[in-house]
């Protein structure tokens, strides 16, 4: 596998060298070496989680060849990187590579958020982003140390409440959780739509799984009465996603405050960390609502660029986000919930379906909003790959559970 890796990432970096001449180039040198990622996990049991995570990477690097910008061909082997390293991390339980994998997935961002396919680059909406993604990412890097110190030595509860804050807060200012989530609506609202089809989609998954094996590396028994406070940020992070969305009129803006209620449901999992029974349920949930979530942003996003997309793709998505059955959907709340409740946590569960109601009329608005008659191209065939990924669970997705497992099992 660290052939395959070092392989993959030498491919990518002659790529983007070379896209300098040619940026088709880089876009060849991309999907390549996602393919030698993907072939590198064929023969292990997480070979279906690196399909998904590779078919997101794919499909944002198409919605970043959707119009050219500054940057054209790097762009390509930046988002490559971050779905490369969305893949290896969940094969690690090493806190230093967890941490790296953390920086990975975020620092390319910083160069992506600045281009735009007018020539303008959005440098206040630039320097928003990067402060507030360099903050969480300081805030993870220490409430992690402080964690490791204290499973070490034997725990100084005071040193671990507040590592555990800290790495909390990281993680929800890193992937836009209330009330972390200020530079959310504006970034949203305000940048080019494809790179936020890269910001708003492949790049939670990391943050999250980094988050889950750090948590469960470090467990102390102090753990159980601190998930109280991940279930109130979860609270906080639904209602003012879905309340801010129904109010919100840009669809950007929807889109914004969509992702914001998303992280909620998926930070509202940690409360289950330490309920070893539904622990691989719970982070079934999560890992499935993220790749709802990156599916469909991508696609959302893409289709803002080029003024819509196939009006049956667009609705199919947006059924998904709300959680109609069999969709992906549907089946990634239904996880969540039934952890929550196996956990003892039914005022929360409750909690999530009421705001999964509140999120019905947004969804159908972004539909109705991004739908057109026509099939443009490019972007249905990134719409169509997505709502196709939605399909996949007609039949009970199970085996999600064992990838689950397997992911952090072992740590």
């Amino acid at each position: 596998m660290m052939f395959s890796a070092i392989l993959a990432l030498v491919i990518l970096t002659l790529g983007a060298v070379c896209s300098l001449k040619d940026p088709r180039i880089s876009l060849a040198a991309s999907i390549l070496s996602l393919i030698i990622v993907l072939a590198t996990s064929a023969t292990t049991q997480l070979f279906m989680y690196a399909l998904l995570v590779v078919a997101i990477g794919v499909l944002t690097v198409f919605s970043m060849s959707i119009k050219d910008n500054q940057m054209t061909g790097v762009d390509y082997a930046l988002v490559a990187l971050i779905a490369m390293i969305t893949v290896y991390i969940a094969y690690t339980s090493d806190v230093a590579f967890i941490l790296a994998s953390f920086v990975i997935a975020s620092v390319p961002t910083y160069a992506l958020i600045f281009v735009s396919t007018d020539g303008k680059p959005h440098v206040d909406v630039a320097i928003k982003y990067i402060a507030f993604m360099v903050l969480a990412t300081v805030l993870f890097i220490i409430g992690t140390l402080l964690l490791v110190f204290s499973s070490t030595t034997n725990g100084d509860t005071a040193i671990y409440t507040l590592g555990f804050v800290m790495l909390i807060l990281g993680l929800g200012m890193e992937v836009g959780c209330a009330p972390m989530h200020e530079w959310v609506p504006d970034v949203f609202s305000a940048a080019d739509p494809l790179p936020l089809s890269v910001i708003a989609s492949i790049t939670k998954i990391v943050p999250f799984v980094a988050a889950y094996k750090i948590l469960l590396l470090t467990a102390l028994p102090q753990l159980s009465k601190l998930t109280i406070f991940v279930a109130f940020i979860a609270v906080i992070s639904m209602f003012t996603g879905n309340i801010g969305a129904l109010t919100a009129k840009e669809t950007g803006r929807i889109l914004a405050y969509s992702t914001v209620a998303n992280m909620g449901y998926i930070i509202a999992t940690l409360a289950v960390i330490t309920t070893k029974n539904f622990l691989y349920l719970a982070f079934a949930g999560a890992l499935l609502q993220l790749i709802v979530n990156a599916f469909g942003k991508a696609s959302f996003f893409a289709s803002i660029k080029t003024d819509g997309c196939s009006r049956p793709l667009m609705y199919l998505l947006a059924l998904s986000f709300i959680g109609l059955p069999p969709l992906m959907g549907f089946w990634s709340k239904f996880f969540i919930l039934t952890s929550l409740v196996g956990a003892g946590l039914v005022w929360l569960a409750f909690l999530l379906i009421v705001n999964s109601a509140i999120s019905i009329p947004y969804y159908l608005r972004i539909a109705k909003n991004l739908a057109v008659d026509t099939f443009p191209g490019k972007v249905t065939a990134i719409a169509l790959v997505a709502s196709a990924a939605m399909l996949i669970t007609v039949l009970p997705p199970n085996w999600f559970v064992g990838i689950a497992k397997m992911i952090i099992g072992g740590v």
